[in-house]
């Protein structure tokens, strides 16, 4: 049986599995340097002893816990991060680029600063570039995302008053459609079902099989049944009592699926 592995997620929920070869005693909330593109990262410890399974990818090794001297890196990259920050703004507005900066992420021996970016249209930032390399003097790579994954970098709460699932343990975005949202009879003028990405919500996809399951034992909305009292239109589907409405010419009843029979 392959060893356990160990969650490690960075900065804004960048989580994978390290092997544990020292086999180090490590609890969640520990800061432990990794293996990473061929270099060192440093991240926090989610979960020990994960069993592997056939779909996880296993990134790297873990090479020590974090020392004084790794935290005292950190800090610096933070500080380095937030000035970058800044400067990065300045200088979107000194050569009037239409882009909107959302993080700044410098890797871990301080050889290269990722900058995210968002932007409706192509951008073309070679001057920003040579200004930033010129002033941070290292690598500089710019990045421009999207409004998900604008929502997983500045983090925040879902309506269901939780951390949010890109955050907390989404790793990849699944497509989310309309057709989820209407068949879980979510108004389609709400922007309850949007999340604070401004996109219809992950969540909806969670329980989309188990609508499609159910619907698929029911009639349709609109289709013709025979019942006790004669034929009638399905106007609305109860999922959850099994239970369909039906209009007759003379008013609504409603009826037990058992009871009917679709034309």
């Amino acid at each position: 049986m392959p060893s356990p592995l160990i969650e490690v997620h960075f900065k804004q929920a960048r989580g994978t599995y390290y092997n544990n070869p020292q086999e180090l005693s490590l609890m969640p909330q520990e800061l432990v340097v990794v293996t990473y593109d061929s270099s060192e990262e440093i991240g926090t410890v989610v979960r020990n002893n994960v069993q592997f399974r056939d779909k996880m990818k296993r990134s790297g090794d873990i090479l020590r816990k974090a020392t004084e001297e790794d935290l005292a890196k950190l800090q610096t990259n933070h500080k380095r991060e937030e000035e970058a920050y800044l400067a990065c703004q300045n200088l979107v507005a000194k050569h009037d680029l239409h882009m909107s900066l959302v993080d700044v992420e410098s890797r871990f021996d301080g050889s290269k600063l990722i900058f995210y970016f968002t932007a409706e249209k192509r951008v073309d930032f070679r001057s920003l570039v040579r200004d930033l390399a010129t002033m941070f003097k290292g690598r500089i790579e710019m990045r421009q995302i999207g409004v998900r994954d604008e929502a997983r970098r500045v983090g925040g709460y879902g309506q269901c008053g939780r951390q949010l699932c890109c955050v907390a343990w989404l790793n990849n975005f699944e497509p989310v459609t309309l057709k989820m949202a209407k068949e879980q009879n979510m108004s389609m003028t709400s922007s309850k079902m949007l999340g604070l990405c401004g996109r219809l919500m992950c969540c909806l996809m969670y329980e989309d099989a188990f609508y499609e399951e159910s619907y698929s034992h029911l009639p349709k909305v609109g289709s013709v049944v025979n019942t006790p009292q004669g034929d009638g239109t399905v106007y609305k589907v109860d999922i959850f009592k099994q239970r369909i409405h039906v209009k007759f010419d003379e008013g609504h009843a409603g009826f037990a699926f058992s009871e009917i029979k679709q034309k």
